[in-house]
């Protein structure tokens, strides 16, 4: 094993241009960790708000970016008796996605898919892991059910397309061009709003509601995903793009039972990532598998440029994961 590995540094808050690559020491895996050795790495909005000094590692991670990645099990510590040296997995990661190798608590990690590339599997557990706690445990999204996600070409947005219809849900997406709205329908979507020239609340609405809510945007949107959820509906928010603060109609939640809700997934225990890899492997893996499922990768970057594949993802005109390709 090499004493030290190439890695990405945020040198200071700010733009791109702060990361940079640097010798770090190899991390050495504990008891109930693994040593990944990464073959890729996926690039995840939280990265770009770590990079800008929003969004800190958790107490006890590492300050390297990067929130998940595949390769091969270079090491196990020695309370770990179902991954052996060699394995080819995927993690979700507390942070150290962006680097040769990272250790992980085997609770988090997957194998990597049948059939599936290091750069493919590595786009998988974030977005996973974030859609299945989010739509499915807390939305509690149901067969025949309808589902509402803005940003259908996020990396999220992708995803939750893809479970939601493999699980027998309608999905209705948001984007913000008429080409995202035709590549969020292609990825499988039963229609999709160009919310910056409609009144898709409105629309949806009067064309029978949503069940369940996937919000990254917050600020103004959460009282429209309101007015067009249904009796008994779900909201649930990951993100803020749109700003921290929202003002509702208290009134709309008492009269339509509504349920609202909201996650993060960097700073859950250990042991609840491990009860979702579970959950993961049993009920979602088989329909990757099989193809139902299809995943969206946007562009692959080597590590080194990294700083573009920030750029890329801040654009916002990435439709689907940004991966980064270590080796």
């Amino acid at each position: 094993m090499p004493h030290s590995m190439r890695a990405i540094e945020i040198t200071e808050p700010g733009g791109p241009e702060v990361l940079r690559m640097v010798e770090r020491p190899t991390p050495q895996v504990q008891e109930n960790e693994i040593l990944l050795a990464i073959e890729a790495s996926g690039v995840n909005r939280p990265d770009v708000l770590q990079r800008m000094g929003m969004y800190p590692p958790p107490p006890g991670a590492t300050d390297i970016p990067g929130l998940e990645a595949a390769g091969f099990v270079a090491a196990v510590g020695k309370e770990v008796s179902n991954i052996k040296v060699g394995d080819k997995i995927c993690a979700l990661l507390p942070g150290g996605g962006y680097a040769e190798y990272a250790t992980v608590d085997a609770g988090s990690c997957l194998p990597v898919p049948s059939g599936f590339t290091f750069e493919q599997a590595a786009g998988l557990p974030e977005t996973i892991f974030t859609v299945w706690a989010n739509v499915f445990d807390d939305g509690d999204l149901k067969s025949g059910e309808t589902l509402l996600v803005h940003g259908g070409t996020s990396g999220i947005g992708v995803t939750a397309i893809a479970m939601a219809k493999a699980f027998g849900a309608k999905v209705i997406a948001t984007a913000g061009s008429d080409e995202k709205c035709e590549a969020c329908r292609t990825i499988g979507a039963n229609a999709a709003y160009n919310y910056r020239d409609c009144d898709w609340d409105k629309d949806i609405a009067e064309k029978g509601g949503v069940d369940v809510v996937l919000d990254m945007t917050g600020g103004d949107f959460v009282a429209r995903n309101l007015n067009c959820l249904n009796p008994g509906g779900r909201h649930v928010s990951i993100a803020f793009l749109r700003g921290v603060e929202a003002s509702v109609n208290i009134f709309t939640i008492m009269q339509k039972r509504l349920r609202l809700s909201g996650s993060t997934m960097k700073s859950r225990a250990l042991s609840e990532k491990a009860r979702l890899a579970r959950d993961i492997e049993k009920k979602v893996w088989p329909h990757l598998e099989s193809g139902k499922m299809p995943i969206t990768t946007d562009e692959v970057f080597p590590l080194d440029q990294v700083a573009e594949a920030h750029k890329r993802m801040e654009s916002g005109a990435h439709i689907g994961k940004i991966i980064l390709k270590t080796r």
